[in-house]
């Protein structure tokens, strides 16, 4: 079950095209057109001779020969679907390899274990997601990896320093292990150049252990209108339950990279758990075939909408990419790395709180949850959700404040959607 066609001729097949049989060939599941569920836990031997074989490649005690496909050993380590679904998730970032997680803050999690060690520092752009500022802010240090945020000025001279300050407090023998970037920011949409963090990580290359790795959660924009690797990115990390998987009906991450940066993090994986398990596999291979139909509708509707706020007074201001002023920085940076605005956006009301809540609680269509990029059109208050957990002090320094909305906009009607928005603002 491994890779199919990818040209026709002299033309190469779009992701889009490959999500419905990469990696899959019917003659080995009876002919049946879709990947089955392999709801199995381990896999069986062709002899004693190739488990030893298959065991020692797998624990890393002898190379890959060339053209070798490993062999099945254990759901932990791999299963049919899994191994079609990392085929499939490399395609899109035209990366070597990608690895399935449990979850989103599981791929963070185990990239970021595999990497940093006692005494060494990560650099992070803030605002992220509220898991991974608990993640840095809380846990990482408890195993003695500091973690420093920047956020304001996300420059060129702000990076640099941020990297002074992080190693002037490393310990012994420590390192700068990573730099991490969410691009764009949640919730705010800010935007940082993936190219300048790439110099900059390479310009760290003398420190003992060699450069730190440039890590970037793509989960707002990507896959679709957005690419890392090809900016300067080493690994791309996804929360897959947001635009992947697609339908809010399951939980998983990925990471994308080169073999040689994503083989650490594989055994890392193995040994702490954190893959997916088959059912989700499958679902998300299901999911992947419309990734592009509903990231197209939904950025097409989110313009419609962000649009119709913006007119409105009560509304101070949007934070829709689609919105950027070209000439500004953050125009600049869009125009170079992005290829579309997504579909996920803030709006700031006039007010504070008291109005956001109205609003949120005035919605009929659009539900009330966190998580974004489903089908469905959600609506959420990180300030009191996403990011409650955050200092107040550091959420006014992030931009995250008390009247500020994040809309993930789905594939309902726009029209429908405006309607629904339009009222609820009516009881602001």
């Amino acid at each position: 079950m491994r890779r199919t066609i990818t040209h026709i001729g002299e033309h190469a097949l779009a992701p889009a095209s490959l999500m419905m049989s990469y990696g899959f060939d019917p003659k080995l599941s009876e002919g049946a057109i879709k990947c089955p569920v392999f709801q199995s836990s381990t896999f069986v031997f062709e002899s004693a001779a190739a488990g030893k074989s298959v065991m020692q490649l797998a624990y890393g005690l002898r190379e890959r020969e060339q053209a070798e496909d490993p062999a099945l050993i254990y759901s932990r380590i791999n299963n049919p679907a899994l191994e079609i679904l990392e085929d499939r998730l490399a395609l899109w970032d035209k990366a070597d390899r990608a690895l399935v997680f449990a979850s989103g803050m599981a791929a963070i999690s185990t990239t970021v274990l595999s990497m940093a060690r006692p005494g060494d520092a990560i650099v992070y752009t803030a605002p992220v997601y509220g898991g991974t500022d608990f993640l840095f802010d809380k846990l990482l240090p408890q195993f003695g990896i500091r973690c420093h945020p920047v956020h304001g000025d996300l420059g060129d001279a702000a990076m640099q320093q941020a990297v002074e300050r992080a190693r002037a407090g490393i310990g012994p023998g420590g390192r700068i292990a990573a730099i991490y970037a969410e691009n764009p920011a949640n919730p705010t949409n800010r935007l940082i150049d993936l190219a300048m963090l790439a110099d900059l990580a390479r310009s760290l290359d003398g420190q003992s252990g060699g450069r730190p790795k440039l890590l970037v959660d793509n989960t707002m924009l990507g896959p679709l209108w957005q690419q890392p690797l090809a900016h300067g990115a080493d690994i791309v990390i996804y929360s897959l339950t947001k635009y992947v998987g697609g339908h809010s009906d399951l939980i998983a991450g990925s990471c994308v990279g080169s073999e040689a940066d994503l083989a650490a993090i594989s055994g890392f994986r193995t040994i702490l758990g954190t893959m997916t398990d088959p059912h989700t596999a499958w679902l998300l291979l299901r999911s992947l075939e419309t990734l592009s139909l509903r990231m197209r509708q939904a950025e097409a509707s989110a313009w419609k909408v962000a649009e119709a706020l913006g007119a409105h007074p009560k509304v101070a201001e949007v934070g829709f990419l689609g919105f950027v002023d070209p000439a500004s920085e953050q125009g600049r940076i869009f125009a170079r790395q992005c290829s579309g605005a997504g579909s996920t956006f803030s709006v700031f009301l006039h007010g504070g709180e008291a109005e956001a809540f109205r609003f949120l609680d005035a919605l009929k269509l659009m539900k009330l949850a966190v998580s974004l990029g489903g089908t469905e059109s959600l609506a959420s208050y990180p300030a009191g959700m996403t990011h409650v957990d955050v200092a107040p002090e550091m959420q006014r320094a992030y931009g995250i404040s008390d009247n500020l909305v994040r809309l993930s906009i789905g594939v309902e009607e726009p029209e429908d959607l405006i309607a629904d928005c339009l009222q609820a603002l009516d009881q602001v």
